[in-house]
């Protein structure tokens, strides 16, 4: 299984944030992601509730795991009780943060 999730999280890193150019896993918005026999279950955040783009990312998540897992039944659930903070970003988003914006966005001052 845990190579199974391995790809599922190669697959989340190819979607992007609409607003900010880092992939959604790096981002920190990939909640959950819980596997069995027959399904992939995926819950994503966002990082603002007011993203005019949240019911989009689910459909776009969902059809890239569609692709590439035609196999598996596909859930992807959007979590907007969830509040989003820079500091559920991986290592490697904050330091891609840093090298668009200048700054780590999780540090604190």
């Amino acid at each position: 299984m845990e190579n199974l999730r391995n790809r599922v999280v190669e697959v989340l890193k190819q979607v992007y944030d609409p607003e900010i150019p880092i992939n959604i896993y790096d981002l920190g918005l990939v909640y959950s992601i819980d596997i069995d026999d027959s399904r992939i279950r995926v819950v994503l955040g966002v990082t603002s509730p007011f993203c005019p783009l949240a019911h989009v990312l689910p459909r776009i998540v969902e059809d890239r795991l569609r692709q590439e897992f035609p196999d598996r039944e596909i859930e992807v659930v959007l979590d907007l009780s969830k509040v989003w903070s820079p500091t559920m970003m991986t290592e490697e988003g904050r330091k891609k943060f840093k090298e668009l914006f200048g700054y780590d966005p999780a540090a604190r001052p």
